[in-house]
This record gives C-alpha cells, structure tokens and sequence, in this order.
C-alpha cells in the first residue's frame, strides 16, 4: 500500500468513528458544538501523529513484554503536551474540553493505531497512517458537533444561520441528541455505500 491509500484510509474506507466505531467517549461528549469537535480532533490527531512517530522510531527497542505500557506513557507525554498548550493558549476551548483532554491517553484509537501498526511499521508510513486516522477523526467529530450545533442552537462556528425567530432543538445538544445524530449519520452513510 502507498503512501496515499495509507493517508486515506482513516478519513473514509476505515474511518474511526463512521467504520470502527473507536473513542465513542469523547465523540459523545465534547461534540456540542463545531468548535468542539474540531479542537478535541485536532488534539487527537496531533497526539496520534507525534506517539506514532515515537512508536514506530523504538519498535525494535522496547520489549514486547512492556510494550503496552511503554506505548501509554508515550501517549501520555503528547497528551500533556497537548493539555498544557490548549490550556495556555486556548483557554476557552481548554475548559469547554475538560476531562476528555486527558482521556485521549486511554483513547483505543491511539493506542490501537501505536500497537497494530506503528510498532509494526516504519516511520515515514506510520506518519501517514496518524495523518489519516486522525483527520479522519477529526472531520467526523466536526461533522457530528455541526449538525449538532446547527439544529441545537441555529449557528455554527458563531454565525447565526436561521435568524432570530429559530427554535432550536435543544435535545441536539444534549447526550441523546449525539446517540440520535450519531446513528443518523451512521445509517445515511450505510444507505450511501449500499448504492
């Protein structure tokens, strides 16, 4: 496989959320709104990037003994990172997050992507695989906060689309409205692929 159907893999053919169905925790919780969904995905994406980039530098060097482990501390390092700048720089969306920040440690997908493919590849391909999964992530955690946030509250991304005589459904950003969104969205893709 090339280095393009690497990349592409994650963001449809093996998509985390829409075809594995991986880190419904924070896919859940922290799409309210558009906003949210792209700075949790982003976080991910950099934590699965910079951890894959580790994991597959020390694959041959780390026992398969402590491999687990040694690939959660590695994680780990990129969340606080991560936690550390967003709390620095975007405060805002630091607080909006809150707890599921550092919960990308125990996310399946990162320690999924570094324990069947990072540990078993070399670098320049398990860059490609973390750029794909993780914006694949990140496009449908900003696809499901949209539409949320869009049938919620009339906007999205701060701009007022139905005007002031809207009533939102307040269900929609709500914990059933992301179960409803989410199963949606997963049977309007199911009926798409079954063209």
């Amino acid at each position: 496989m090339n280095l393009i159907q690497e990349f592409s893999k994650g963001i449809w053919k093996e998509n985390a959320v829409f075809k594995l169905l991986l880190g419904m925790c924070p896919v859940l919780a922290v799409t309210t709104s558009a906003e949210n969904g792209l700075g949790m995905g982003l976080a991910t994406t950099f934590v699965l990037v910079c951890s894959n980039i580790v994991v597959a530098l020390l694959r041959k060097l780390i026992p398969s003994k402590v491999r687990i482990p040694a690939f959660i501390i590695v994680i780990a390092t990129f969340v606080t990172v991560v936690q550390l700048s967003m709390e620095a720089w975007v405060y805002g969306l630091y607080q909006a997050l809150g707890i599921f920040i550092p919960l990308i440690v125990v996310n399946c997908l990162i320690l999924g992507r570094a324990e069947a493919f990072a540990s078993k590849n070399p670098v320049l391909r398990s860059v490609f695989d973390g750029l794909g999964m993780g914006l694949g992530f990140t496009l449908a955690l900003f696809i499901l906060g949209s539409v949320r946030e869009i049938f919620g509250s009339g906007a999205i991304l701060g701009f007022n689309l139905f005007g002031t005589g809207y009533q939102p459904m307040l269900l929609m950003i709500l914990p059933p409205g992301a179960f409803i969104t989410l199963g949606l969205l997963l049977a309007a893709m199911n009926k798409y692929e079954a063209r």
